[in-house]
Formats: C-alpha cells, structure tokens, sequence
C-alpha cells in the first residue's frame, strides 16, 4: 500500500513505539510539541537528544543505536544535512519499520538507502498533522 494513501498513513499510525531523533526539551518547538502530542495519545515516545537526559518524563538516549526497547517508526527532526547519519543508525537495527521526516527534512538519496533496506519512508510530513487528520 502507498504511503502517501491514507491507508498506507492509517496503517504507520497504527505502530506504537516512535523513537524521536532530535526530540527538543524546549515547549513551542515542533520537536518537543509533536512528540508530546503523540505521548499524549498513547504512543510510546522514545526522545532521542545527546544533549538531554530527560524529555516528556523519559529517559533521553543519546543515539538510536542506544535504545534498547523495540523500535517501530524513526521520527526525525534533524537538519536535511544530518539525515544520511540517521539513516546509518537506522540500518544498524533491524526493527526499525518505517523513517518519517518532519516538514522540510528531506536527503533524497538517505531515504533511497533506508527503502532499499525494505523500510517504508515517509517524508517531509508531521506526524501529528497526518494523526489528527486521519485518526483524530
């Protein structure tokens, strides 16, 4: 099923566990906003920020490489710049499902290399937007 169907998005929205790489500590930034909306509705929300220790009452993991816990959907709100870097971590796990990049984070040839691993890519749309449309 496409991803950019609404089914395709129903079906990622479904998933449980979203790590958050560059999860914000800092209230009003979309980075800390969306993450704490989907905790808010019901996700588990792994914050992944090597400059914190804690952010929405979780323990904050310096890299995806760190975590320990399964891993459904990467959520990335890094610069376009340091996509190839998440998509590296990424590929080091084997149940990371699908890379979703926030508005405005795209690396065409990054996201080539995580669909070629057989992960679903959604780019360039926020999670919590795609949530509230479709299952808000």
């Amino acid at each position: 099923m496409p991803v950019e169907s609404d089914a395709g998005l129903r079906e990622i929205l479904g998933l449980e566990t979203v790590a958050v790489v560059g999860c914000s500590r800092s209230p009003g930034k979309p980075a800390h906003d969306v993450p704490k909306y989907m905790d808010d509705h019901g996700y588990e929300v792994i914050p992944v920020n090597p400059y914190a220790e804690e952010i929405l009452g979780r323990r904050a993991y310096d890299s995806l490489t760190d975590v320990e816990a399964e891993i459904d959907v990467v959520c990335v709100f890094r610069p376009s710049d340091e996509l190839e870097a998440v998509v590296d971590d990424v590929l080091e796990r084997e149940d990371v499902r699908v890379v979703w990049t926030q508005f405005g984070i795209v690396d065409r040839r990054a996201l080539e290399r995580a669909r070629a691993s057989g992960r679903t890519v959604v780019e360039d749309r926020c999670m919590k937007v795609e949530h509230r449309k479709l299952l808000g």
